[in-house]
């Protein structure tokens, strides 16, 4: 069932995006680049269309017999962030409006379909909260996991590779424990992602990005597995649990939690606006040391693949203690590539410099 709804959701994907490159083509739907661009020509955006209609079709086809209360409201939430999506790709939204249908979708999932976090299961020595606590945390959860995945849509395969990997390994647990709705759900979103990953990889005349409807849906998805994850944890005894859930989960969206972090952590202290727009992005710097589009993104993929994985392997030693290990190993990672591209500059500024006092 996993492989057909994958394979159904891939196909769906693939098979719509030429025919949503000739539609933007026609009515000049695209993407302009401007300074803090990493492409050079105007570009189709709408591949959140093709990734949605890959994703609402398999799952909405072989989750059909499963019984799941949240099911309708799941669905209606991702109608919402992709009708959002697409009027933003289209006509540009007002941020508050953006951020406002972020919050209908996550109401529709929170308070009606009655998935939240009712356990930090030790996360800073805490077990069970208030009802009101775990309605209001989780909403931050779903909203800050949109966002980081939307941030991260900044170079070609990026956003797509990590929502791939996160769908993944959630949807391998599922399957383990027999959660096949939310399997389902996560192959089937991997499924749609990969087929647009071959498009936006490419070169060729159907090349697309997946603007906002994307990587807006693929953050949505994936902060609903996650917390399904950690609440379905919570109630697990098998061979199957995972230890230190939260910590867990916080590792396998590792990546873009700690680049969004970070970069709105710098702005602050350079007392600027937190979502103020710049290159200050991980993939940003590897641009800058030279890397491609492609290079960068396996870069950053293998990477949240390490983190994933030491996350599982670290789940004994409970979810602050895992975090703290993937910041310190995070951090010592990220500057390494700053501190090169801090000497290429400098290298480039005194070669001029050498070069004006020859003159």
């Amino acid at each position: 069932m996993l492989v057909f709804a994958f394979s159904v959701a891939l196909i769906v994907s693939w098979a719509t995006i030429p025919p949503i490159v000739a539609l933007s083509n026609a009515k000049k739907l695209f993407e302009e680049p401007n300074e803090r661009s990493a492409h050079k020509i105007a570009t189709p955006t709408l591949g959140g269309l093709a990734i949605f209609a890959g994703f609402k079709f398999s799952y909405l086809v072989f989750s059909g017999n499963e019984p799941l209360p949240e099911r309708p409201f799941i669905a209606a939430g991702c109608l919402v962030i992709f009708l959002m999506g697409m009027k933003d790709d289209i006509f540009v939204l007002a941020p508050i409006k953006k951020f406002l249908a972020q919050i209908f979708a996550t109401l529709l999932v929170v308070i009606l379909g009655n998935l939240f976090i009712s356990d930090f299961q030790g996360l800073f020595g805490i077990h069970e909260i208030p009802y009101w606590f775990s309605v209001l945390f989780s909403f931050f959860v779903v909203i800050a996991i949109i966002n980081a995945f939307n941030l991260s849509d900044g170079i070609d395969g990026l956003a797509g590779s990590l929502g791939n990997i996160a769908a993944i390994t959630l949807g391998s647990w599922f399957a383990l424990v027999g959660d096949y709705v939310y399997a389902i759900m996560c192959f089937s979103l991997a499924g749609a992602i990969i087929g647009f990953l071959r498009y936006n990889l490419s070169n060729g005349k159907n090349k697309i990005f997946m603007g906002d409807t994307g990587s807006l849906l693929i953050g949505f998805v994936i902060a609903v597995a996650t917390i399904r994850f950690i609440e379905l944890n919570r109630l697990l005894s098998n061979e199957h649990h995972i230890y230190s859930a939260p910590g867990v989960a916080i590792g396998i969206l590792f990546i873009p939690i700690y680049d969004t972090i970070r970069v709105m952590t710098a702005r602050i202290l350079r007392k600027q606006s937190p979502f103020k727009a710049d290159r200050g992005h991980l993939h940003h710097k590897l641009l800058d040391l030279g890397y491609s589009h492609p290079q960068a993104t396996l870069i950053i993929s293998v990477a949240s693949i390490i983190f994933i994985v030491l996350a599982f392997i670290l789940q004994h030693l409970g979810s602050l203690k895992i975090i703290l290990i993937l910041t310190v190993i995070a951090t010592i990672w990220y500057l390494i590539p700053v501190t090169k591209w801090a000497r290429r500059i400098s290298g480039k500024v005194t070669g001029r410099s050498e070069v004006h006092d020859a003159k």
